[in-house]
């Protein structure tokens, strides 16, 4: 039965900074900026749902503020195991490697990237839906795979109201990328990213970004 979604939360965890070519094509290697890791807690009527489960870890990172997800959750009451279900935009190790923390919840993941690198992160035992091009949680929160950033990677979206969000994984870094309508430095498939940008760039969404400062 469909749900509805009552509330998205930001959860920053921690605050870091990214050679300028990762995000924005052409962009110098030598210069940093700024970025933010985050993932977003979804309440319906039945379900907590966590778009990404985050890092405990990020090697070759200098991490500041930091506090990791379960500590972010917790500020907000919230435990491990009160999470439902974890979204997994895709494997990269910053959005997939707490998930062992959730062990109560359904791992929602694209196949290909499952394949890629999930079952490297996802503790044997656990429940885990693996999808291809679309799927949905709760009937109310969509899973749609771009395979702009990554050959999985997906966006997720869903409305408050009469509001349409999306939560865009990695497949957009900056306000700026859809803004000039440029995908990300770091896009497996430009093409892709572009198609991304297009559709979401429109102002009937409130975008929700996973890096943004």
């Amino acid at each position: 039965m469909m749900e509805n979604v009552l509330s998205v939360t930001a959860l920053k965890y921690a605050e870091s900074t990214l050679a300028e070519r990762y995000i924005f094509p052409g962009g110098a290697s030598d210069k940093r900026l700024p970025i933010s890791f985050t993932i977003y807690l979804i309440k319906t009527d039945k379900h907590m749902i966590l778009v990404d489960a985050g890092c405990d870890t990020m090697p070759g990172f200098e991490m500041k503020n930091f506090c990791g997800p379960v500590a972010a959750l917790k500020r907000q009451g919230i435990m491990p195991e009160d999470i439902t279900d974890v979204i997994i935009t895709h494997s990269h190790h910053d959005h997939i490697e707490a998930v062992c923390h959730f062990d109560k919840a359904t791992i929602y993941i694209q196949q290909q990237e499952y394949e890629r690198a999930g079952g490297k992160y996802i503790p044997e035992g656990f429940r885990v839906q693996c999808f291809q091009d679309y799927t949905e949680v709760a009937g109310c929160v969509k899973v749609i795979k771009v395979g702009g950033h990554s050959i999985g990677s997906c966006v997720v979206e869903f409305s408050i109201g009469e509001q349409k969000y999306v939560i865009t994984g990695d497949e957009c870094y900056a306000r700026e990328n859809l803004e000039q309508k440029i995908p990300t430095g770091s896009s497996r498939c430009p093409e892709k990213s572009l198609e991304f940008i297009e559709k979401y760039s429109q102002k009937e969404y409130i975008v929700l970004l996973c890096h943004e400062p």
